[in-house]
């Protein structure tokens, strides 16, 4: 009443001029509220000795062992940790034969009842382990039909000739297979390692894989030596 006494204005005038000042009061109030500090929380401390060791390998206890090295390629076997060989030639009871894993030719030997008398044991290697699958020949004659036997060796020649048979890369000596041409003592070694190495030889083809043994040279020994 007094601004319209004082200032002759209109009721509708005075009314918009109420709304204004009261919505310029609220954008203030607004304004004013979205402006405010706001405090902060400051951050946890980092524990730079606990980071540390989260950041690197945790050593091993005292007295822990280091890990062992592992033994290589295991010899082949067959379902539940078993072998199955073929014991032939100058046994007692040839045939078939299951063994547990890690047999070796012994072994296979006495499945079969023994040796028969008079069966020559001079090539025959008592000790090596045997594979899934292999064949055992005991006292085979040279010729084709020792060349299946893992266990089977024909002698060799006394001199520095070929082999009179197939010669077993699985159980020559080094001085049996000194009797291949081109083998010298290096490479009979070289052979004798890796058998050693791998658990003997699965075929022939392996040959190429020792050390010291081409494609040439083994085109040449391929058909005078038998896994």
């Amino acid at each position: 009443m007094w601004l319209q006494l004082r200032c002759g204005l209109e009721p509708r005038t005075l009314a918009a001029l109420a709304v204004v000042l009261v919505a310029a009061g609220v954008f203030a109030a607004m304004h004013f509220w979205s402006t405010r500090p706001h405090s902060v929380r400051a951050p946890d401390p980092v524990n730079e000795a606990a980071h540390a060791r989260t950041s690197t390998s945790t050593p091993p206890p005292d007295g822990a062992e280091a890990p062992e090295p592992s033994p290589g390629v295991p010899p082949a076997t067959g379902p539940g940790g078993h072998i199955v060989v073929d014991v032939s030639g100058k046994v007692r009871r040839p045939g078939i034969r299951q063994l547990p894993s890690g047999a070796r030719v012994a072994d296979a030997l006495r499945a079969a009842g023994g040796v028969r008398e008079g069966a020559d044991l001079t090539g025959l290697n008592r000790a090596r382990v045997l594979m899934d699958g292999e064949q055992i020949v005991v006292g085979a004659p040279p010729g084709p039909s020792a060349i299946g036997g893992a266990g089977a060796l024909a002698p060799g020649g006394g001199g520095g000739g070929s082999p009179a048979g197939p010669v077993s890369l699985n159980t020559a000596t080094v001085e049996q297979l000194e009797t291949l041409p081109g083998v010298g003592p290096v490479l009979a070694q070289h052979i004798v390692d890796y058998r050693a190495q791998h658990g003997g030889f699965r075929s022939i083809d392996e040959l190429r894989e020792v050390n010291g043994i081409g494609d040439r040279r083994f085109a040449d020994l391929q058909p005078l030596v038998g896994p």
